[in-house]
């Protein structure tokens, strides 16, 4: 996973849902930039980069709403964030977590204890120091700050000790995902100076990461410049990101023919006409999957009978084949194939038969037609309609409601039907509880969670990352996951990206868009 609708995660609603403001306010924004540019110019500010230096320009329909971490959470906008902030931790290309402003972490003994040492002599953008207090402060404020999307994912840790450059966390479990979990997924950290105004952090982001916002028309266009003090700056060899949150999809290519952007994401239904056009198209590994949300403290979701109807009743491929074109794939996990916490065992559990799912609904007592539901979503989104095609087939009457304010009650657990896309986390055990355990974001049922799951997740927590027990153990927690009645997972959808001929190709991080290495040439 991230809108509240900025703490929603990748997939058709994250994108609808930027469609449902953006397409149709994407003429008046440009418009804005235009009427706004002389007058910023005038007061000493420019919404252009930099002249003379190599430009990212990057078209997103994930333009971050928040620019404080710990409100947009670890939603799909955490790469566009990610210019900005650097996190203790970060992912390479095999997904293991690797130093970022901390440099080395040790366990205790027992693995209830864990100390970051951060590398000497850092500085956020405002001056003051990268060390284990910031840690404390960003860790405390994410658990404590009242709109905070990531107190569920911080559970384990209990309390920080700030001794120099050694952030030392005490856990209220043995836990060795912590080197995974505190990633740029989940604690971006900011200055603790600019955080005491959280509102002005908000949309005046202050990090200590590769890049310094210059200029921000909030929800439209930032302006970056590369920062001289970011721990491996000699690595970074963009000067200039100019982020433009992207227009209706189908004007991204022409968008990138002209040159008003050499690097965006991709819609699905784009790529083909991004390839006839010479671009690069190319897909980023990731975790996304797509989920039917059930509260099961809600009639009719309390009776299992339903929601095995529902499950059955769904056919996975017709999103794959309607929504991705190709590009994604069905899955009935918040895993990909191939990643180390999917289940075999578990694949199929529930095939798509919608005569079974009649069966079911007659057996628990109703007649076609007689269950009528309401799909609350935060926009416009074909997933809906496909939902609502599929359900009415087996009997089942489905009222779509597209409420603007949908994360409020999504969050608070007041829905009993939604809809939901995850990039998921870089910590697998993290990806499980955010969707099954009793306190998960991710889970409309809460405080519900299915016999086993969490003694299973403990297990899990307790097995270092390296033993040869760990892939078998944490497949075993997904298949107690996967028992759970609040979810009903659909489709993946890919990381999709299209660029210029003069941007260099990108790292292959799982899920993250890292800038590493990445060089821009010649005229865009």
């Amino acid at each position: 996973m991230s809108p509240r609708l900025t703490t929603l995660r990748p997939g058709p609603i994250a994108r609808t849902a930027r469609r449902a403001g953006s397409l149709r306010a994407g003429a008046l924004a440009t418009a804005f930039v235009a009427l706004l540019t002389p007058a910023l110019s005038a007061c000493g500010g420019d919404v252009s980069a930099s002249a003379g230096g190599s430009t990212l320009k990057w078209a997103s329909p994930y333009f971050p709403g928040h620019w404080d971490p710990v409100v947009s959470g670890s939603g799909a906008q955490f790469r566009e964030l990610a210019l900005v902030y650097a996190s203790l931790t970060r992912t390479d290309e095999t997904g293991k977590a690797v130093p970022d402003l901390a440099e080395s972490w040790k366990y205790n003994d027992r693995g209830d204890l864990i100390t970051f040492h951060l590398r000497p002599g850092l500085k956020f953008s405002d001056g003051e120091p990268v060390d284990a207090a910031a840690v404390k402060s960003a860790i405390e404020r994410a658990k404590k700050q009242k709109n905070s999307a990531l107190f569920g994912d911080l559970t384990s840790i209990e309390s920080v000790d700030a001794n120099g450059l050694d952030a030392v966390l005490h856990l209220s479990q043995v836990d060795y995902q912590i080197p995974q979990l505190l990633g740029e997924r989940v604690l971006q950290i900011a200055s603790p100076k600019a955080a005491n105004d959280p509102a002005k952090l908000d949309q005046n982001p202050v990090g200590a990461g590769p890049f310094i916002v210059k200029q921000l028309i909030p929800g439209t266009k930032a302006v970056l410049r590369k920062n001289p003090g970011y721990w491996d700056a000699k690595n970074i060899h963009i000067d200039d990101v100019e982020l433009t949150s992207a227009p209706d999809a189908s004007t991204v290519v022409s968008g990138l023919q002209t040159g008003v952007y050499n690097f965006a994401d991709l819609d699905p239904s784009q790529a083909d006409a991004a390839k006839k056009a010479g671009l690069d198209v190319f897909s980023q590994p990731g975790f996304n999957a797509s989920n039917l949300s059930i509260n099961v403290n809600k009639a009719p979701f309390d009776d299992e009978r339903v929601v095995d109807a529902l499950r059955y009743a769904v056919n996975r491929q017709e999103f794959v084949d309607k929504l991705t074109f190709g590009y994604g794939e069905v899955t009935d996990q918040p895993f990909p194939r191939k990643y180390v916490a999917y289940d075999p065992e578990s694949e199929n559990s529930h095939p798509y038969d919608p005569a079974k799912a009649k069966r079911l609904l007659a057996d628990a007592g109703h007649r076609a037609g007689n269950i009528k539901l309401n799909l609350v979503i935060p926009a416009e989104d074909p997933q809906a309609e496909i939902v609502q095609s599929q359900l009415a087939a087996v009997g089942i009457s489905v009222t779509i409601k597209i409420d603007k304010n949908w994360a409020t009650p999504f969050f608070a657990k007041d829905l009993a039907f939604s809809l939901y896309s995850t990039t998921g986390r870089d910590s697998a055990v993290q990806t499980l509880t955010a969707h099954f355990g009793p306190d998960g974001p991710l889970n409309l049922s809460t405080p519900y969670q299915p016999d086993g799951f969490e003694a299973a997740v403990g297990k899990v927590r307790r097995t270092p990352l390296d033993s040869p027990q760990y892939a078998k153990t944490l497949r075993e927690a997904t298949r107690a996951g996967l028992k759970s009645n609040a979810l009903i997972f659909t489709y993946s959808s890919p990381n999709l990206f299209a660029k210029s001929k003069q941007v260099s190709g990108l790292p292959k991080n799982p899920a993250h868009i890292d800038w590493t290495g990445v060089t821009v040439s010649g005229a865009n």
